[in-house]
């Protein structure tokens, strides 16, 4: 089992820049992919960027390459999102998720999911 707690979301204006946090607890956290998935009103919950167990490996959906940096650190059970020069359709709820195969989250999205945090706000004014 294990429980995601996402901090680090808030409002800030284009071309800013946040630093998502999610702390993980239960101890199989480093045999997991992690990542993150945005929520925007209106629209279905899409991909962002994940990172494999050992962190020798990271995938980004286009629209944030470049932008966005996703990091873990297995000893203190996070993952982070850096997200630079933020734009308003970055607006969304970011999800933390936990789960398999990671090359596969951007095709198959959720099914892939095996535990979700509850997700933080994200709102970036122009």
């Amino acid at each position: 089992q294990v429980q995601l707690v996402e901090s680090g979301g808030g409002s800030v204006q284009a071309g800013g820049s946040l630093r998502l946090s999610c702390a993980a607890s239960g101890r199989t956290f480093s045999n997991y992919a992690m990542g993150w998935f945005r929520q925007a009103p209106g629209k279905e919950r899409e991909f962002v960027a994940t990172i494999n167990w050992s962190g020798g490996s990271t995938y980004y959906v286009d629209s944030v390459k470049g932008r966005f940096t996703i990091s873990r650190d297995n000893a203190k059970k996070t993952v982070y999102l850096q997200i630079n020069n933020l734009k308003p359709e970055d607006t969304a709820v970011y999800y933390c998720a936990a789960g398999l195969s990671p090359r596969d989250w951007e095709t198959e999205g959720p099914r892939k999911i095996a535990y979700w945090g509850q997700g933080t706000q994200v709102t970036v004014s122009s």
